[in-house]
């Protein structure tokens, strides 16, 4: 495995003071993600510093990072928004990228990213986000619990924060906001019954933090919610382009709130 070598971005003038450009640090959160991690690292080998967070990994994948380069940070986070939080206070540069180990900068996205950090117009990037099943890449139905198109993964230190939770927190951001046109490649889902093992997680944590918080929802706006969910990402998403990925989607998109709601009954149940 070839470590990754990384060069400074200091511009030597006519004197000898140096200017420093800002320094870029690449945050890839990962919990045993020893197939996905070497790539997802080597996709963002251009920046100043990576840092490797894992959330109890028992395979390779601190091994793998650190043959790569990486700063390893490991531990046992359960909760997504304080993992997060710590990912980024691990590091040292003036700018955080963010990255799960399922994604990829693509090269248009390195190209156009030190030239946006250079600029500084804005405090945090909007990057868009392509999204596979497998090998292709699924255009429609996404941003109904069951992905995103694009997301703030880029921003300059303490303008992003993560609130707690175990599944999908809340971030607040500040500052001027900016887009970026280069993508993030997200291998999301292997095939269907990854991505049903995803709702599956998804549901159980989502039921956790509901009981712990004591947000419990109606059985009548869960109901609601399974018609809207999966007419927002079948039609309004344009789902129906995607054939039997689109109807897989939106079916993820409206069993999501019912098996969530099913798993709080559960849980109330027990206790």
């Amino acid at each position: 495995m070839r470590p990754i070598q990384r060069v400074g971005d200091g511009v030597r003038g006519s004197t000898e003071r140096r200017v420093t450009a800002p320094r870029l640090s690449l945050l890839i959160v990962a919990r045993n993600e020893e197939r996905q991690l070497e790539p997802c690292i080597r996709s963002g080998d251009f920046a100043d510093e990576i840092v490797v967070l894992l959330d109890r990994s028992k395979d390779d994948s601190a091994e793998i990072a650190a043959v790569l380069g990486a700063k390893v940070v490991a531990g046992e986070w359960p909760d997504e928004g304080q993992r997060r939080t710590v990912g980024i206070a691990a590091c040292s540069g003036d700018w955080i990228l963010e990255l799960d180990a399922d994604e990829r900068i693509s090269p248009a996205l390195a190209a156009e990213l030190r030239t946006a950090i250079r600029a500084g117009k804005a405090d945090h990037y909007v990057i868009p986000f392509r999204n596979h099943i497998g090998d292709r890449w699924v255009k429609s139905g996404w941003g109904a619990y069951n992905g995103v198109n694009a997301k703030a993964s880029l921003f300059r230190r303490g303008h992003k924060t993560w609130s707690g939770g175990r599944v999908h927190p809340a971030i607040v951001l500040s500052g001027t906001r900016g887009e970026l046109r280069g993508h993030i490649d997200h291998y999301v889902d292997e095939d269907l019954t990854t991505m049903y093992d995803r709702l599956n997680r998804y549901t159980t944590l989502a039921a956790a933090d509901a009981v712990e918080r004591d947000a419990i929802p109606r059985a009548g706006s869960t109901i609601r919610r399974f018609f809207s969910r999966f007419i927002r990402s079948y039609a309004q998403k344009r789902g129906y382009r995607e054939g039997w990925r689109g109807v897989a989607l939106a079916l993820f998109s409206a069993l999501y709130p019912v098996l969530t709601y099913l798993k709080i009954r559960e849980r109330l149940e027990r206790r």
